[in-house]
């Protein structure tokens, strides 16, 4: 049994959410590059260089990549080989949440659903962190982290679909999503599908599926199909970076799938900005 202090995993966690807080990771800012140099519309082309100098000032500067700092999400793999000796994984993983926003001074957005009174006060800063666990075997350790911002998360969308619909009617859904969305989510976009599983798989695969690297391929042919087809046809929508108009709506399409029952096709998609902050951790 191999066994990680929950003292380890606090700092570690506090360490990345900071990091992850001011530096945009590599795969986002070249994807972002990569946008300004196609970029045909002088207006977004500018846009495009706002972000990038923006992103360049935060890790320069070690100041928030955006005012909206995000509520924490982990994806965490747990090997039935692994022992967290000092404390509970998930308590380790919220309290390095807390001091990685608290002491990164990253804005906490956690707040009552009908009073909407902020509850750093009641239960913690920027807590409960949203956690999705998952049981694997051997002794890894291994967390996903990204910082999800509201007006990203607030234009997604889940559907089941009738299964005659098939591969046209999930594209035609993920375009309508998209064009809805407009310039609302802050684009270029990185946009996450989630095919198949039942109503909350789909929405819980679209999500994971943003933590895939910027730029890498579908290792099923099927879907990577997909992936090229959907991030040509939502570019032709022209939203454009900030909504300005333009080519570069979308800087990537990542999509999961499951099995599903037969009489189902549930079909989800969740947004991410440009200011896609997300990183890999291995204990």
């Amino acid at each position: 049994m191999r066994e990680i202090k929950y003292d380890d995993i606090v700092k570690t966690i506090r360490d990345t959410i900071i990091y992850s807080g001011t530096v945009l990771p590599k795969d986002a800012y070249k994807a972002l590059s990569d946008a300004y140099e196609n970029e045909k519309s002088p207006v977004s082309k500018e846009v495009l260089k706002q972000l990038l100098d923006n992103a360049d000032i935060a890790a320069n500067e070690t100041k928030p990549l955006c005012q909206d700092t995000g509520l924490a999400v982990f994806f965490v793999k747990v090997g039935e080989d692994v022992k967290v000796v000092g404390g509970s994984l998930k308590a380790a993983i919220n309290e390095g949440t807390r001091q990685g926003y608290e002491d990164g001074y990253l804005r906490a957005s956690t707040c009552h659903w009908d009073t909407r009174a902020n509850l750093k006060d009641e239960i913690g800063y920027n807590l409960p962190a949203v956690i999705h666990f998952d049981l694997v075997e051997g002794d890894v350790l291994e967390i996903e982290y990204a910082a999800k911002g509201g007006g990203s998360e607030n234009v997604s969308r889940a559907m089941v679909l009738a299964p005659a619909k098939g591969r046209k009617g999930v594209i035609e859904f993920v375009k309508q999503v998209i064009s809805d969305a407009g310039p609302n989510p802050c684009p270029p976009l990185t946009v996450g599908v989630g095919i198949g599983g039942t109503f909350e798989k789909a929405a819980i695969s679209s999500k994971h599926a943003l933590f895939r690297t910027l730029g890498s391929r579908n290792e099923d042919p099927t879907l990577d199909s997909m992936e090229q087809e959907l991030l040509t046809e939502l570019n032709k929508l022209g939203i454009g970076a900030m909504g300005m108009g333009g080519t570069e709506t979308v800087l990537g399409v990542h999509i999961e799938k499951n099995p599903c029952h037969i009489a189902s096709l549930p079909v989800s998609v969740n947004v991410q900005c440009h200011s896609s902050r997300h990183t890999v951790i291995k204990l």
